[in-house]
């Protein structure tokens, strides 16, 4: 991946982040944060 790609990928992640935080007040990425945690745990459960 070169450098200019993974700043576009960057500033799409923290544009979308913002547009969140504007619309929702953060609770989509909440959401989205709380079922990767669970997959996590869920993943180290099969260990």
């Amino acid at each position: 991946m070169t450098d200019r790609i993974a700043l576009y990928l960057g500033l799409a992640l923290v544009g979308l982040i913002v547009l969140d935080l504007a619309v929702t007040g953060g609770d989509e990425i909440l959401f989205v944060l709380r079922k990767i945690f669970v997959f996590i745990e869920f993943l180290a459960f099969w260990r």
